[in-house]
């Protein structure tokens, strides 16, 4: 290297931190005279989220050092750099995407390139040459493209009328433009034609006409890519037009179309419209069906007439009509209908046969005919036929024709009386403010006459046919009354008749006195023995209530001619007395009293408590304990406590007697009571019962304290007193071996003598010393030791009568030791 150029502060790129210009310095490299500077500008095109390389020359240079500009300003910020000791990226380069120094080089690669990676990018590159250093700077213009996404439609209206405007979008969330747009329109027909393109994604429609129904889809296109919409249908709402009529079979007259009886008629009405015309059709001004084709099924003459089909596009609230004239030619309709009619006041038949219609009309006559009777004619023939003389089952036929059928045709009929006698029931309408009798005599043809009369011989209501209903109000005069239902029909000479006897209620039951022990459950019954019209009974209770079911009090039971009422879990404060059964009916009514008795458990005996006292000197709990006289007549016992005042009064307490323990079984006599009070002072009573029935509480008792006990204390002193002496005797035996020679006498009598008594032979148990009281000689001498006596045991007094209160007793022991 000739000379060693120097760079300028003025030609180094501001980083911020003087990071470039130092390491510039330290290098040594000075550029006195850089000659000729080279430089060179690119542009290239980078895509969001993709990558993108930017060169820095063709070869690695000496230093080089990256900046960037971003639009619409004028400073250039450090990027990267190197200046011998390999690239280093500026934070600035984190914001532009995945920026990194392509290896052996000074070009820059950007992954997921970011919309801020657009701008200029400096590269100032030296190298050392050896014609001299020799500086480029490479300006690189990074536009950032954005692909379109796909693309969307909107209408300014989907289902426009015809002959209004409206307009199309192609809508676009993101794309670096210029954009072109493509429109696609598809017809009902599935035939696809381009409509419009261009720069601009408004597409006016000034005049919709139903040509411009179809689908509908844009293209987008740029630089990147081009995306297509999905398909929008664009609805033209339109018509309807003048409906067209085709008849099938067709065929025209001078009143327009014309069809034969008998055969199947098709209109068929269609009107261009949409959304779809709605079909109404009319006979004679009458709507008749809705829907496109009107079928008539073997037309008859009826069907002559006008028919007119009205179209209407209910949404444009539009309308269109077109009427025709059908003519139907017919013979008469049908065949001849027969029929029989009473005549004469139901004594007598009247056979009437009619066939009208059709032109001419056609000809009738009975059979079999009877001289001189009137029994033929046009359309109609009527023959009278006398009643009584008609034989059960008899048929007569009417016979029909017409000049247009090939053959003759008829009807028959056929009169028989009604089976059986005439039935008759009499009801009561709901609370008995009615009385509805019926009466009927089903079947025969014609049907028989039927009308009431009472037995005074009043006719009631109009006569019926087949049946007959009499309705009156209530009464009890109308008891013991009878009512006749009257039956007539003209094959039978005679009347036949049907009798109603009206009867008030009445009642019994199998016991009019019931007792029973309270607790129990009791059944009272009743039974209806004479009653029509029918009815229910109802009970009343012993305060003249109705009784209504309940699971818990009352159960009733009921049939035709019975009822049971069940009082449960009786009690005898409330439900003795007088209960009451009750029938009513339209005619009258009765009640008969049955009388409930419910009689308590006998009274159980009275309880004596004989002892009551805390069971420890802690005073929460109580032994209790009682007797009675007698076993009979108890379930259980209750025991009750209450706080009573002390006699400072010092302390309030509740007065109410409390329960501490309920439903004891009758055997025990003993019980353990806790959750006492210390600081209380409390009353205890104790009382039988005998199921319901409570007796009466024993006097209240208070708890006394513990009896106090002097066999431990007795006992304790005793074995004290016992272990003190012992010590003393053998500290005592020590001292007289120990000093034998100053004390022989002593120690002779205590131990010669015992040398001499264990040599003594013992031939008899009597001459064995078992015990002796003071005062007893041994070995010839009185003993000096104190009198060992064994303690009487107290005589216990098992029938001295218990006492509430143990008085304590006093023991004084006594201890006395010798030395």
């Amino acid at each position: 290297m000739s000379a060693k150029p120097t760079i300028k502060r003025s030609e180094v790129l501001d980083t911020g931190e003087d990071t470039v210009y130092k390491e510039a310095k330290n290098n040594g490299l000075e550029i006195l005279d850089p000659g000729e500077v080279v430089y060179r500008e690119a542009r290239t095109n980078g895509v969001v989220e993709k990558g993108v390389i930017l060169e820095c020359g063709s070869t690695l240079p000496d230093v080089y050092i990256w900046g960037f500009t971003k639009p619409g300003t004028a400073t250039i910020r450090a990027l990267a750099y190197n200046f011998g000791k390999g690239p280093k990226l500026q934070k600035l380069a984190k914001t532009l995407g995945e920026l990194s120094i392509i290896q052996k080089s000074a070009s820059i690669s950007i992954a997921k390139i970011p919309i801020a990676a657009q701008g200029l990018y400096t590269c100032q590159a030296l190298y050392d040459t050896v014609q001299g250093a020799k500086l480029y700077y490479y300006y690189i213009h990074l536009r950032v493209l954005v692909p379109v996404t796909r693309p969307y439609i909107v209408l300014s209206d989907s289902s426009p009328s015809e002959g209004k405007s409206m307009w199309m979008r192609c809508g676009l969330e993101n794309g670096t433009g210029p954009v072109n747009y493509i429109w696609e329109h598809t017809t009902a027909y599935n035939t696809t034609r381009i409509m419009a393109q261009g720069n601009n994604s408004l597409v006016n429609i000034t005049l919709v006409t139903r040509n411009h129904t179809g689908w509908y889809r844009c293209l987008a296109r740029n630089e990147v890519n081009q995306g297509r919409s999905d398909r929008t249908w664009l609805d033209i709402i339109f018509g309807p037009d003048i409906p067209d009529i085709m008849v099938t079979p067709f065929s025209v007259s001078e009143r327009g179309y014309s069809a034969l009886e008998k055969e199947t008629v098709t209109l068929l009405c269609q009107a261009a419209s949409n959304p779809p015309s709605q079909y109404i059709w009319f006979y004679n001004n009458s709507q008749v069906y809705m829907g496109p084709t009107f079928t008539i099924t073997r037309v008859l003459r009826m069907h002559t007439g006008h028919y007119a089909c009205l179209a209407q596009n209910s949404y444009l609230n539009t309308r269109s009509k077109k009427t025709i004239t059908l003519t139907v030619y017919y013979p008469p309709d049908g065949t001849p209908s027969c029929t029989i009619r009473p005549t004469n006041n139901y004594t007598d038949l009247t056979l009437w046969c009619s066939w009208e219609g059709g032109y001419p009309h056609a000809s009738l006559h009975w059979s079999p005919f009877l001289p001189g009777a009137n029994g033929q004619g046009y359309a109609n023939a009527t023959l009278i036929q006398r009643g009584p003389g008609t034989a059960n089952n008899s048929v007569f036929v009417c016979h029909g024709s017409h000049v247009a059928l090939n053959v003759s045709t008829s009807c028959s009929i056929r009169t028989w009386h009604p089976p059986g006698e005439p039935q008759c029931f009499a009801y009561a309408t709901r609370h008995n403010e009615y009385l509805m009798f019926s009466c009927s005599w089903e079947g025969g043809f014609p049907r028989a006459l039927l009308w009431w009369s009472s037995t005074t011989g009043d006719t009631h209501v109009k006569s019926e046919e087949n049946s007959n209903i009499l309705i009156l109000r209530s009464s009890a005069s109308y008891s013991g009354k009878s009512f006749v239902c009257h039956a007539q029909h003209p094959l039978f000479p005679e009347r036949k008749n049907c009798v109603l006897k009206l009867e008030a209620p009445v009642l019994v039951t199998q016991r009019s006195m019931v007792s029973v022990y309270e607790g129990s459950d009791v059944q009272l019954t009743c039974i209806l023995k004479a009653n029509y019209p029918a009815t229910e009974i109802t009970w009343y209770n012993n305060l003249k209530q109705h009784v209504i079911e309940s699971p818990t009090k009352y159960v009733l039971q009921h049939a035709a001619a019975w009822s049971n009422l069940t009082v449960k879990e009786t009690d005898g404060l409330t439900d003795s007395g007088q209960y009451w059964c009750s029938a009513t009916n339209a005619v009258g009514g009765t009640e008969i009293p049955i009388h409930l008795l419910v009689k308590r458990y006998p009274m159980p005996p009275n309880v004596t408590i004989i002892k009551i006292a805390y069971s420890s000197r802690q005073q929460t709990e109580v032994d209790m304990e009682w007797f009675i006289k007698t076993e009979e007549d108890i379930t259980w016992f209750n025991i009750e406590r209450r706080q009573v005042p002390r006699p400072e009064g010092k302390r309030d307490v509740d007065p109410q007697w409390q329960k501490v323990a309920v439903n004891l079984d009758p055997g025990i006599r003993t019980y353990k009571m806790g959750g006492f009070d210390p600081t209380g002072l409390y009353a205890v009573r104790i009382m039988a019962v005998n199921h319901r029935t409570i007796g009466h509480p024993s006097e209240g008792k208070s708890p006394a304290m513990p009896p106090f006990n002097a066999y431990p204390a007795v006992i304790g002193a005793a074995i004290g007193g016992m272990i003190i002496a012992a010590i003393i005797t053998v500290l005592l035996f020590i001292f007289i071996v120990r000093n034998r020679n100053n004390n022989p006498r002593l120690h002779d009598l205590i131990f010669g003598i015992r040398n001499s008594q264990s040599r003594e032979n013992i031939n008899y148990p009597e001459d064995e010393s078992v015990g002796g009281v003071e005062g007893d000689v041994i070995g010839g001498e009185h003993s000096p030791g104190p009198a060992m006596t064994t303690p009487r045991p107290t005589d216990s007094a098992p029938d001295l009568p218990p006492s509430d209160y143990n008085e304590p007793v006093n023991v004084t022991i006594t201890v006395m030791a010798t030395s």
